[in-house]
């Protein structure tokens, strides 16, 4: 299993190059599937979502698809997913997310379509990855409102929690100092990242690949 999780997707040549080092073949040679799903329930502008759709755009794949798994059935999303080489799950509400990548049917069959393709999360998609979305700490971070969740279960990818967009101007309480004080309350690990950071997953080995400012607490 190959993942490369992000707070803001394709944001600079040393995250370039480690999605390029997973795919193992150039860009030109590879399909990719957008899923935009997160977004959905986020209010006002939404041009950073068209930004970090471009930052893979520009890549050069041989094919970019756009699948939104809320509002199509599984016969046309699934012919998607088993055409791409690599899946993007872009940001918004991660509670959302959750809820669809289930209801959907599509956390039964992706360990298999990962066996032999490569998920990249950016925001809410790369915190979904986890055993367990911890609710409280999420919404109080990152704002998010949508509704309670009955099964605060993540996908089971990865066994950390990630939290993105250290130091960002959009998040004022993803800064290390209150994180720290956040970490003594909680038994679990978890990885801040700014937006010049992302965690390269190869089956159980973790890098780190930063232009920028990250941290690991637990």
């Amino acid at each position: 299993m190959k993942l490369l999780l992000t707070s803001c997707g394709n944001a600079n040549k040393s995250i370039e190059k480690a999605l390029l080092e997973l795919l193992g073949k150039p860009f030109k040679k590879a399909n990719l599937t957008f899923v935009p799903t997160a977004a959905n329930v986020n209010e006002g502008d939404k041009s950073w979502l068209l930004n970090d759709m471009n930052n893979f755009k520009k890549l050069g794949f041989a094919s970019f698809d756009i699948i939104d798994i809320s509002s199509v059935p599984r016969h046309i999303w699934l012919k998607s997913f088993k055409k791409a080489d690599v899946f993007v799950f872009g940001g918004g509400d991660t509670y959302y997310l959750s809820k669809w990548i289930k209801k959907s049917g599509l956390l039964e069959i992706l360990p298999k379509l990962l066996k032999t393709r490569v998920y990249v999360g950016i925001s809410a998609g790369s915190m979904v990855t986890a055993k367990n979305i911890s609710l409280a700490t999420v919404g109080i971070l990152y704002y998010e409102k949508y509704g309670k969740l009955k099964n605060k279960s993540g996908l089971g990818l990865v066994d950390f929690e990630l939290r993105p967009h250290l130091n960002s101007n959009w998040f004022p309480k993803i800064r290390l100092p209150y994180l720290k004080k956040l970490a003594e309350k909680v038994p679990y690990s978890f990885y801040a990242i700014d937006d010049d950071t992302a965690i390269k997953v190869v089956g159980n080995k973790i890098s780190i690949i930063s232009e920028g400012e990250w941290k690991k607490f637990n």
